[in-house]
């Protein structure tokens, strides 16, 4: 049970460190981040930066450039009666991409992607698309903001799976982006434009590089050529160290934690020291049994070191069959453990990384450590006393076992510690007031096909058959929606009594219609709330914005009521505040509220819909039905908001789920351990035991005598296990900006749980033995 433990948490490890292992430069590889004066980072780069470093450095020898957010839209096959998708999972990248990173090709060639108007599939994706037809040649039309185009099949990869950070199920070439016409009016996504932040931007270095000195003079250059003075810094992060390094909120799949995967291989490893302790203990406390054998061999010419090595071969056969019982056991469980943690692991992916070198030796050094500990301790007995009987009167080894129970249960209350604060935090998560009323709001992803002359009118009517139906309590449009992210970040916002500084100040962008607030159960601290006037207001000519309490106090007003009817700059614009919006969350409560400016208008890439509790599918039909009769040619997608939050706690659920399953493993390896001494215990008293019925004893003091001695020791794990788990527990804490307090009623409750565990364990084996005919243990002395 130890060993399968163990090598089902080193199959999540060895994937985890694997991640983006296969690419043949990754040593050389860096991502390009942006860092402001506060310490906030962030992976949008502004695309022109890469091809100025390239001309200004040769530290660099190449850089790849990819985004994955911009690009999507719906896509469709120009054959007739081809079902559209709206794909979110794709993106536009750099013409060297396959080369760049080590994504092998099925069909095509690399250099296709250099052309404007080409798409590479992933091999789903050409399944989806295409079932058995070949699509090498083949057209797919994309609709998205960049208006309505045609890309030519020229390539299919492999599909980028979960050992990858980067995970895109179609590549379109960025050259397209570099034609004006193909922007449909949309400037900022130039690829010389030193202003919108929008791409993915990756270097390759050369080898002799320092990438601290270099992010200097990437520094400097930006510096010198940036139009902002807003003391944003560039940053380079390791690529090998992306996947288990920091979060930066971005659209690649880094949602591990190296904290975690650390605490993940400590487990593991405890795991199997309770199991090997069980071996020492009960090895050992048998010693008493086995004391004569030993005296007989050596009375008959055996050597220490002939009994050390019977002793420690019969250790390494215990420990060659638990290993080989313990592969069948994690292949019989694995479909179980990949649904409990959501992946698909398989007992391979050890070999997937050198992760399982360090699993082997330490199965190798426990086994060899835990047989010859025994063996050293059997094969010590003095011949001559063990002879006589002095052994048993002397109870040699008694200490250790003690000791050994103590570690077991030391070790099994953290875990109980660990499992319990990691729910009470998930909980705590997920059931925290947002300021906001995420019950019963389905998103409905706006319309991207039929952006014709009649789509304004089409939207307005589909709104109104929206708020026709009885069941149908709010509607809203929005560019942004709660529990996904902002419209784009941006700075440059002053007051007139701003501090040098101020302009360098971030804050999230917004965009929302009139009924955003009163959809979402949003409240107002102060002011009032767009009209439908203004929200009407074409992007440029707009002067009325509204701020929510964080970001008024970053420019520096003490009260809502001061910031109302200011007018604050935004570079060469001036903007009045007429309202200040009560705080919220927007994107959950593992990172701290965000300075927040809303934006008015009618943007429609989310409608917003409050249902009426009762019957939810049939109304989310009802919905479908309305949403194709005036967005012909759109696909259906929707999302409730509750559930779209509780999906960013999907790594934690995960670790829970772990934790747990791996506390209750640990306890019942240590129960078993338990079990077995107490067995030994109860044997070796079986006459004292008797000798006390005959004068008088009763059966409940006689279980009492057995169990106070196992109750003390589970006592005394107590004692150590909780402040080293206090300590842990608040280290892991300092991860999350709002979290739970660590109550005294956790660690009572762990205590008593194991307290309770190891009675049910222990009293058993007293009641039995305590329950046996005195006369029957009597005879035979």
């Amino acid at each position: 049970m130890g060993i399968s433990a163990f090598l089902f948490i080193l199959e999540y490890i060895s994937l985890e460190q694997s991640v983006n292992g296969f690419h043949a430069n990754l040593p050389n590889m860096y991502r390009l981040l942006n860092q402001n004066p506060k310490g906030e980072t962030w992976p949008d780069i502004e695309p022109g930066w890469a091809m100025k470093a390239k001309e200004a450095f040769p530290e660099i020898k190449d850089f790849c450039r990819f985004e994955q957010g911009v690009t999507k839209g719906v896509v469709k096959r120009t054959k007739q009666g081809s079902e559209p998708f709206r794909e979110s999972g794709i993106g536009f990248a750099e013409a060297n991409f396959f080369d760049f990173f080590s994504f092998p090709l099925v069909a095509g060639s690399a250099k296709s992607l250099q052309k404007p108007n080409v798409v590479f599939l992933s091999e789903s994706s050409v399944k989806k698309y295409f079932g058995s037809e070949n699509p090498i040649g083949q057209v797919l039309t994309l609709d998205n903001q960049f208006g309505n185009a045609a890309y030519t099949v020229e390539g299919i990869y492999a599909d980028m799976l979960e050992n990858s950070d980067i995970r895109y199920d179609m590549v379109f070439s960025l050259e397209t982006l570099k034609n004006p016409a193909n922007l449909n009016g949309n400037g900022w996504a130039r690829l010389d434009n030193l202003d919108s932040q929008y791409i993915n931007t990756f270097f390759l270095l050369n080898n002799d590089v320092n990438p601290k000195a270099f992010e200097t003079k990437l520094t400097q250059l930006r510096n010198k050529l940036g139009r902002e003075n807003d003391g944003t810094k560039f940053r380079l992060q390791a690529f090998a160290n992306l996947h288990l390094g920091e979060s930066f909120a971005d659209d690649l799949q880094t949602t591990s934690n190296l904290k975690y995967v650390y605490m993940l291989g400590g487990i593991a490893f405890l795991i199997l020291i309770i199991a090997w302790f069980n071996y020492i203990n009960l090895s050992t406390a048998n010693s008493l049994k086995r004391a004569n054998e030993v005296g007989v061999r050596k009375a008959i010419g055996a050597t220490q070191s002939n009994l050390i090595w019977q002793f420690l071969g019969e250790s390494m056969l215990v420990n060659l069959l638990g290993f080989a019982l313990a592969i069948v056991l994690v292949v019989g469980l694995q479909p179980v453990f990949n649904e409990l943690i959501g992946k698909n692991l398989s007992f391979t992916n050890i070999s997937l990384s050198p992760v399982w070198l360090v699993g082997v030796v330490l199965l190798l050094f426990g086994s060899v450590f835990s047989g010859a500990l025994t063996a050293y301790i059997l094969s010590n007995f003095n011949p001559i006393e063990t002879l006589k009987g002095k052994f048993n009167k002397r109870s040699k080894g008694v200490f250790l076992r003690k000791s050994l129970v103590v570690s077991q249960f030391t070790i099994s209350i953290m875990l109980i510690l660990g499992t319990v604060l990691i729910y009470r935090q998930l909980r705590f998560m997920q059931t925290k007031d947002l300021g906001l009323n995420p019950s019963q709001l389905l998103v409905i992803q706006g319309a991207e096909v039929g952006k014709d002359s009649t789509f304004k009118t089409r939207k307005m009517a589909f709104m109104n058959a929206v708020n026709q139906q009885s069941f149908v309590q709010d509607y809203c449009v929005s560019g942004s929606v709660p529990s996904r992210w902002f419209n784009f970040m941006t700075g440059g916002f002053t007051q007139p009594n701003s501090k040098p500084g101020d302009e360098q100040k971030t804050y999230s962008f917004a965009i929302i219609g009139e009924k955003y607030l009163k959809t979402y159960g949003i409240e107002l601290k102060a002011g009032r709330n767009f009209t439908e006037a203004e929200c009407n207001v074409e992007w440029n000519d707009n002067s009325k914005v509204l701020l929510n309490e964080t970001a008024i106090a970053a420019l520096g007003f003490a009260t809502p009521e001061e910031a109302i009817r200011t007018r604050i700059q935004w570079d060469e614009r001036q903007l009045e505040i007429i309202g200040v919006v009560k705080n919220y969350h927007h994107v959950g409560v593992k990172q701290a509220i965000q300075p927040i400016i809303f934006y008015p208008q009618n943007n429609s890439a989310y409608i917003t819909v409050r249902l009426t509790p009762e019957n939810i599918q049939e109304k989310v039909a009802n919905l479908e039905k309305i949403y194709k009769t005036y967005f012909t040619g759109n696909p259906y997608e929707y999302f409730f908001v509750d559930d779209n939050f509780n999906k960013q706690y999907q790594s934690e659920q995960q670790y829970s789920q772990i934790f747990t399953t791996a506390s209750v493993w640990a306890i019942i390896i240590a129960c078993l351990g338990l079990f077995g001494l107490a067995t030994f215990t109860a044997e070796s008293r079986t006459k004292e035991i008797a000798i006390r019925k005959v004068l008088g004893a009763s059966t409940f003091s006689i279980t009492a005598l057995l169990s106070q001695d196992f109750l003390k020791l589970v006592l005394t794990a107590i004692i150590i296990a909780s402040p080293i788990a206090y300590y842990l527990m608040e280290k892991w804490l300092q991860d999350f900006e709002y979290k739970v307090e660590i109550s005294w009623w956790i660690f009572a409750l762990a205590g008593i749980s194991a307290i309770l565990v190891a009675l049910l364990t222990v009293s058993y084996q007293a009641i039995k033995t305590a329950l046996m005919n005195p006369v029957k243990s009597l005879k035979t002395e």
